[in-house]
């Protein structure tokens, strides 16, 4: 187990995304009201101060999202600081995004200096792709996955239709990115095990010197991933909704804010729900760049927790596109709810769409209606 970091660290978890963020953030929210009894602080007021995170990469915000300020990285500045000499904790995978070492560099300065850890968490890179592919169409993107594979793996300069997933996923990078500001004395590479699914949370605990069990996994059904019929529903509502041209903001609010925290909320998947598959030639080539980064991260001199060899795991390849694959009629009647409950809600509601009773928000959606078409 990993030995405690220095008393008045600041553990910076960069992520990057898909590997056990939301969790480790859920977990170390769920517990800051206990961490500070063993002089661990969690410095931020929400789970994931994304945020504060896009705004200190000076990366956009999420599609039709309001762009983030200064205010936001400058409010969790201000959070850290406030921790004094005690060890603190923040966590968002948006850091990973940081666009070259120049930022890297402000952002370590801003939070600490030398005082700052980085603490990158890694997943083989054939376990990620379904899961970032899904995620990119959350977010609006329109092509098809294994479409999407030939561009990240045979198109180069594998920089379209998602400039992110490299800058991201190219571990070894990143891991060289952020050990030329810090040290590599001073960042810890975690490998995720997906066949110990406590091993990431006793790692935090040990680097953080918190008892054991201290951090305990919080149920989040909001969380998980698409069924490949679900990912071909929304990717295909995609389609359409840039094709009539709608603004990014109806997108926001309707969808990624209220058809697809609904349907994942509401519906469970069976185990007959086709899952994203990868092709056979993806998951090999896949596999080749997870080896070569392995090599490479294993001589940057950075303490590695975990077994760098899942880099270059290959699980058995899968149909991307199964015809079984089809959409349960509940699924999306879920979806379609979800959206309408969204627009009822409005952009000023204080309650979110889940905890508002149906009755109400079917009559409220009723009303605007009658008075869109009244003015028309």
């Amino acid at each position: 187990m990993s030995a405690p970091l220095p008393a008045g660290t600041r553990l910076l978890h960069i992520g990057p995304h898909k590997t056990g963020t939301t969790a480790v953030q859920g977990a170390l929210f769920a517990a800051r009201d206990r961490m500070p009894a063993y002089g661990v602080e969690f410095p931020a007021h929400s789970r994931h101060p994304m945020e504060a995170a896009l705004a200190a990469c000076a990366r956009p915000a999420m599609m039709g999202d309001t762009v983030p300020t200064g205010r936001h990285w400058k409010r969790l500045l201000d959070q850290v600081a406030a921790t004094g000499e005690r060890t603190s904790v923040v966590s968002s995978e948006f850091f990973a995004d940081a666009g070259d070492g120049a930022t890297v560099a402000r952002i370590v300065g801003q939070l600490g200096g030398d005082r700052v850890h980085v603490l990158v968490t890694l997943r083989p890179l054939t376990r990620i792709m379904p899961s970032q592919w899904q995620q990119y169409v959350q977010n609006g993107l329109r092509m098809g996955y294994e479409e999407w594979l030939e561009h990240m793996l045979r198109k180069p300069p594998y920089e379209k239709p998602t400039p992110t997933f490299w800058h991201r996923h190219r571990h070894d990078r990143l891991i060289e990115r952020w050990a030329r500001a810090v040290g590599p004395d001073r960042v810890t590479v975690v490998v995720v095990d997906d066949r110990d699914r406590d091993a990431l949370m006793r790692t935090f605990e040990a680097l953080l010197g918190l008892p054991g069990g201290l951090l305990q996994p919080v149920p989040d059904t909001a969380n998980r991933s698409l069924t490949y019929a679900e990912a071909e529903m929304l990717r295909n509502l995609n389609r359409e909704f840039r094709g009539n041209g709608l603004p990014d903001e109806l997108y926001s609010a309707l969808v990624r804010k209220g058809a697809v925290p609904h349907l994942k909320n509401t519906c469970a998947p069976s185990p007959q729900d086709a899952r994203i598959g990868t092709p056979a030639w993806a998951v090999e080539a896949a596999a080749a760049i997870g080896a070569r980064t392995a090599a490479r991260i294993g001589g940057t001199g950075v303490r590695v927790v975990g077994d760098l060899g899942l880099l270059s795991l290959a699980p058995p390849p899968a149909d991307p596109a199964p015809g079984r694959a089809r959409l349960a009629p509940e699924a999306a009647a879920r979806a379609l709810y979800g959206a309408l409950a969204a627009a009822a809600a409005g952009p000023a509601g204080t309650r979110g769409v889940h905890r508002t009773p149906s009755r109400e928000l079917v009559k409220v959606l009723g009303h605007r209606c009658l008075k869109r078409l009244r003015r028309r």
